[in-house]
């Protein structure tokens, strides 16, 4: 009777090395391309909080200049926020 010596039909450690860190990378791949995902929806990330920020302070610029009244103001900023 032969006996292996535990290396079985994979050829050894060495091919469950490489399949291993194959999948690490494919699992490491897969949460960056979704955390990018995630982050390119509209409405989401900081370039959408910074445009919401800035139109609110022109808005406010606006309302301080006397260029709208109050309730224009409240009105705009109310349509900033449900859109942002």
């Amino acid at each position: 009777m032969m006996m292996h010596s535990g290396h079985g039909i994979w050829g050894g450690s060495t091919l469950m090395t490489v399949a291993l860190v194959m999948f690490g990378a494919l699992l490491i791949t897969a949460a960056l391309l979704c955390v990018r995902y995630l982050i390119s929806l509209p409405g989401t990330g900081s370039a959408a909080v910074a445009e919401a920020s800035r139109a609110e302070r022109l808005l406010a610029e606006r309302y301080s200049r006397g260029e709208i009244d109050d309730e224009e103001y409240r009105q705009k900023l109310t349509l900033l926020r449900q859109h942002s």
